[in-house]
């Protein structure tokens, strides 16, 4: 029997190579959640870590697949299957290079805008109808490879921004669970504060 739980997914890749890249950031606002709820991560067999308790009041199960960010789509199916959780119960925290660094934008479903980690995960569902947490890293400095900017860690500037912005990508998702989409967009698609 299904209940009201909500799967919320940050993406990344494994290893500490990685840990602060800009490809992590979904890992990075995971972490942030799991604090508020003061729940651990520990290894699931769907290939995950995770980590459950109550967001903002509501069931939930935090997960990182075990899994390079490419090949996400079985660990988060594991776990969907796992918990009979229906994918609109499913927040998936991502990377966003179309978005500006900082901003957050919300959305149901759609398209994966070439991101591999969100192809895998509609591959493996069978379906787009799931939330998607769009944190915003920004383009690639001049001719720079989109692919090697995503895996390098977050110039100076940026990590001096990246506490107020890991911290209001939580708020989003908060709100997202709590008060629905529509309420998360309204409050979160704004540009964030300077």
């Amino acid at each position: 029997m299904a209940d009201d739980r909500w799967i919320i997914v940050g993406l990344g890749n494994p290893g500490p190579e990685y840990a602060g890249t800009r490809h992590n950031v979904g890992q990075m606002v995971l972490a942030l959640l799991a604090e508020r709820m003061g729940a651990r991560f520990k290894s699931n067999r769907t290939r995950n870590d995770i980590a459950e308790g109550r967001l903002a009041g509501q069931p939930a199960t935090l997960a990182r697949p075990h899994s390079y960010m490419n090949l996400s789509g079985g660990p988060v199916a594991a776990l969907l299957g796992f918990y009979k959780t229906p994918p609109e119960r499913t927040v998936v925290l991502h990377d966003e290079l179309d978005v500006p660094f900082g901003a957050v934008r919300l959305k149901l479903g759609g398209g994966d805008n070439g991101h591999n980690g969100l192809r895998s995960i509609t591959a493996s569902l069978g379906t787009r109808d799931y939330y998607r947490v769009r944190f915003g890293i920004g383009r690639p400095p001049g001719r720079m490879d989109a692919a090697n900017f995503v895996l390098r860690d977050f110039s100076a500037a940026e990590r001096k921004e990246l506490p107020f912005a890991l911290d209001r990508c939580a708020d989003a998702v908060e709100t997202l669970i709590t008060k629905g989409l529509t309420e998360a967009q309204n409050l979160y698609h704004t540009d964030p504060p300077e």
